[in-house]
């Protein structure tokens, strides 16, 4: 027996309950895993909220852990007892151990521990395709980052300005714009304040920018796509405010010839050749600290309503990680 966060119906950070789970032994391909932390991600609220689905209930949530291979099954090959490893996008997270298929795992090196694994496989790989698969960005290159001091955002900052780019930050409030500057971006836009689109092209001489990176959805929906650049590219990523609403792509065309695009991790990941290519880079500029993975809030996974809370309250920034 051990514990577990799980639902037993949708709806608000009160439904998160702390359960009595059994965990069995592992199947061909599957590995049991000893988990030490698990990523908070929105995408735990949308499947909470009911937004996303996440099977029968009760449903145990979470979608990034870390912890130790405990046991493996028939034809697991690349792994071992005492291992360790994390994985991104896969439901389940929010247990103190679980059973979960090899073919996701990443395995670990002793330069990451695993509260920063915890907090970077889900927000970094996400990064790492939207910054080199969706709109591959290049030296010169100006873009808008939207939650530019939340988990996804912050490593996005800092990596894009790795890559060579201007990066203006879109955030709520001084002090997370302080945050943004001291993690990557050339200029923040506080966008209670501010009209996005008009700072975004004041800050690029009119032009626009080359890619907007937007996880807000539909309050931001229009503000991103007249902050482009003609052939820009506006990669809506997350729903915060709700999913974006249909539109007409004519739009597009009045705007400058405009792309959108609604990219997923999980198809980013869909394969091994997929997974491996962006862990491998997202491992080696946290390993040799290009790259600085900010957790900024622990708690433990008995306490993950309040964490929900907080989360949606956009009390929080950089990553936050809940203890096992």
């Amino acid at each position: 027996m051990t514990k577990a966060i799980r639902i037993h119906a949708t709806g608000g950070p009160e439904v998160l309950k702390w359960d009595d789970i059994e965990v069995g032994e592992p199947g061909p391909g599957q590995v049991r895993l000893q988990q030490s932390a698990c990523g908070l991600n929105y995408i735990d609220v949308y499947g909470r909220s009911g937004m996303y689905p996440v099977g029968d209930l009760p449903a145990v949530l979470g979608m990034e852990g870390a912890g130790v291979v405990d046991a493996v099954g028939e034809g697991v090959n690349d792994f071992a007892p005492g291992d360790r490893v994390a994985y991104p996008m896969n439901l389940g997270a929010y247990a103190q151990a679980r059973l979960i298929d090899a073919n996701v795992l990443v395995g670990l090196p002793d330069s990451i521990s695993d509260e920063t694994a915890a907090a970077m496989m889900l927000k970094g790989l996400t990064a790492h395709y939207l910054l080199h698969r969706t709109y591959p960005v290049q030296a010169g290159d100006s873009i808008l980052v939207y939650a530019a001091a939340g988990g996804v955002g912050l490593i996005l900052c800092q990596w894009a300005r790795l890559l060579g780019a201007t990066v203006i930050g879109c955030v709520g409030s001084a002090e997370k714009a302080q945050l943004a500057t001291d993690n990557g971006c050339h200029h923040t836009i506080l966008y209670r304040d501010e009209d996005i689109a008009s700072r975004a092209r004041e800050l690029t001489d009119g032009v626009g920018v080359a890619a907007a990176y937007d996880s807000i959805g539909q309050a931001t929906f229009a503000a991103s796509l007249d902050s482009l650049r003609p052939f820009g590219v506006l990669a809506t990523y997350g729903n915060a405010s709700g999913p974006v609403e249909p539109f007409n792509p004519g739009i597009l065309a009045a705007r400058g010839s405009l792309y959108v695009t609604r990219p997923t991790l999980a198809t980013h990941i869909s394969t091994p050749a997929l997974l491996g290519e962006g862990a491998r880079r997202l491992l080696e500029v946290v390993s040799s600290g290009q790259v600085q993975i900010r957790v900024n809030q622990t708690m433990p996974l008995a306490d993950c309503a309040e964490a929900h809370r907080q989360l949606e309250a956009r009390e929080t920034t950089g990553s936050t990680v809940l203890k096992i």
